[in-house]
């Protein structure tokens, strides 16, 4: 029988690898990125066409590689970090395995053009699919520029599964994030379909959070910091009033890389516990700094888990750090049972004497004695002797009257008064809804009985009603006295700029979109002020994270999000005139079986079901 194990092919093994560390455009960003950081450039561009499915261009100035490495580096496992596996234990760079190159080169079309500083000329290499199309020498600027062009072109099934450009530029947005983060002494420059992004420049590490998430983000930062033996820890935590619905602000830094942690986000809130909403999240840019023999950073392709030698005592220190910036900057209250707050001076004693009282002695008085004390001291003295207090024998005066009084008055009794129509005459008026729990809305109908969840039978209704304007462009709004100026990152910015058009047809009114805030003078009727964040962050956070999937249209997912920011809670009390009206504007839509989000919104119970229910 003839062997069936043999040993792949590069090409394929390298497709193969691929599958695991480029996943999306965004995983070709992130690795290009760090390889200009580990380059030791100080000036970074990225490029980016059609959410990185045309074109990523990653350019930078730093120390460019030889004639013998720039070909090398596309081949597997080849690196520059790694010379013995203890190595892994004392890393400091970005990228170690050495697998992006070659696996990025396998699945695209690949252009690398390169120069180090003491050479005259560069190189210029060109791969189709692994395949080495040209190397040849090229007169360039010092540093290097990566092109990946028509990603995934030899895999069409893996392109097929990429999401919207909306919702894959958003997952570029966020790689770009994290690197421009960690490295505030790193000039980074981003352009999309030719429009710049960003242009942060070299800056600290706040200035460098502001330059990314808005100005108006300076006024949420509290700064953190605690030097253990453990771990350094700086960075900037988000005060609670400004928490959000989302978890897009959340980062931390371990060595200058970003990482995963829910263990940590866990430490996080806990010292948050008591100060946020249910359902908010805080904002947090945290830089630990720990040796680099207490972690493994290789356990995981894409390097954003990390395992913690003490987990236990990293969690108990960021836990307490962050609560102790709450409490140091007053955002949360400080218990301290040692100290007694009737002690404190107030301030408007501060600088005034005490006035000490004085004593006067009646040498003469005599309790014993019947007469009356000194009236010159009584007079001199502060004391006051107490009023009299009336009888009790004077609460009862005039009360025999009054009780005489009472008993003669009449009143008319109920049972003489007669009716004006007769029993069988009226009409008996039937409860036709009720409401269970705060919850569900219940309607006895001829075979039985209809059980409705209000909340998802007003998202259905909601939904029809936007998609409905959304489609006719005839929607109404409500004029606010003042305009409402809300601050956004300028991702979000350019977002709403593209959905404003679709916004509007919904009651939305802007009257005008700046680099980092919108102004909103119109909302929709059932949208009220208070709500108008709400429904915004939601529905940016929906359409960046692609819910719903990228094959329903923009209003339809418009109409979703609303929908559901803006539909009845669990727990709302509701009139029997607004539950008959919630039951009427169902039966009313095109498809009141169900949700927005294809769940039912309402189930029937015939008789027979519930004689079955009796008899057993």
């Amino acid at each position: 029988m003839s062997s069936i194990i043999q040993l792949l092919p590069d090409h394929v093994a390298n497709q193969i690898a691929a599958g695991e560390v480029v996943q999306r455009p965004a995983s070709v960003v992130k690795e290009l990125l760090e390889n200009a950081v580990d380059a030791k450039a100080t000036d970074i561009k990225l490029i980016v066409k059609d959410a990185g499915k045309s074109l990523i261009q990653v350019i930078d100035n730093g120390v460019g590689m030889s004639i013998t490495d720039s070909r090398l580096c596309f081949e597997r496992h080849a690196t520059s970090k790694i010379r013995h596996a203890e190595d892994l234990f004392s890393l400091h760079t970005k990228g170690f395995r050495g697998e992006a190159l070659a696996s990025i080169a396998a699945i695209a079309h690949v252009e690398m053009k390169t120069k180090q500083e003491q050479e005259e000329l560069g190189t210029h290499i060109i791969i189709e699919g692994s395949k080495f199309v040209s190397q040849e020498p090229a007169v360039l600027p010092k540093g290097t520029s990566f092109s990946v062009k028509n990603l995934f072109f030899n895999i069409p099934a893996r392109r097929n599964f990429l999401k919207s450009d909306t919702v894959e530029q958003r997952y570029i947005v966020d790689e770009f994030h994290r690197v421009a983060l960690a490295h505030p002494n790193i000039h980074f420059t981003m352009y999309h379909n030719g429009s710049e992004m960003f242009n942060l420049s070299i800056s600290n590490f706040r200035q460098r959070i502001v330059n990314i998430f808005s100005g108006k983000t300076n006024e949420k930062l509290v700064p953190a910091k605690e030097e253990t033996e453990i771990v350094n820890l700086h960075g900037f935590i988000g005060k609670p009033e400004f928490s959000k619905k989302n978890r897009g602000e959340q980062f931390f830094f371990v060595n200058n890389r970003f990482i995963k942690s829910g263990y940590l986000h866990h430490a996080v809130m806990a010292a948050y516990e008591g100060l946020l909403k249910d359902g908010c999240q805080p904002s947090y840019f945290l830089y630990l700094d720990v040796p680099p023999h207490t972690i493994d950073i290789n356990i995981h392709p894409t390097k954003t888990e990390i395992k913690f030698d003490d987990e236990h005592a990293l969690y108990a220190i960021l836990r307490s750090s962050i609560k102790h910036s709450l409490g140091q900057f007053n955002v949360a209250p400080i218990l301290d049972f040692d100290r007694d707050p009737n002690l404190d001076t107030p301030y408007q004693y501060q600088n005034k004497e005490a006035e000490y009282p004085t004593i006067q002695v009646d040498r003469q008085y005599n309790p014993f004695s019947e007469e009356k004390p000194n009236k010159s001291f009584a007079s001199s003295s502060n004391y006051k002797k107490p009023e009299a207090q009336p009888s009790w024998e004077s609460l009862y005066v005039g009360l025999k009257q009054a009780s005489h009084d009472i008993a003669e008055m009449t009143f008319e009794n109920d049972a003489v008064t007669s009716s004006l129509f007769e029993e069988n005459e009226i009409e008996q008026e039937v409860k036709r809804t009720y409401q269970i729990q705060k919850k569900y809305i219940v309607s006895p109908i001829k075979s039985g009985l209809v059980i409705i969840n209000q909340k998802r039978a007003h998202e259905r209704v909601l939904y029809e009603e936007f998609l409905t304007s959304m489609t006719v462009q005839q929607a109404s709004s409500q004029q606010l006295l003042f305009p409402l100026q809300l601050y956004y990152s300028s991702a979000e910015i350019e977002l709403i700029a593209e959905l404003k058009f679709s916004l509007e047809n919904t009651g939305f009114v802007f009257e005008t979109i700046n680099e980092d805030n919108v102004v909103i003078s119109g909302l929709p009727v059932n949208v009220t002020e208070s709500e108008i964040s709400i429904v915004l962050e939601e529905l940016l956070s929906d359409l960046q994270d692609g819910i719903p999937d990228s094959s329903f249209c923009q209003n339809d997912t418009i109409a979703k999000s609303m929908a559901k920011s803006l539909a009845l809670k669990t727990g709302t009390y509701l009139t029997e005139k607004e539950q008959e009206n919630l039951v009427h504007n169902l039966f009313a839509c095109r498809e009141p079986n169900v949700s927005p989000f294809q769940k039912p919104t309402f189930i029937t119970m015939s008789v027979e079901d519930l004689d079955k229910k009796f008899s057993l």
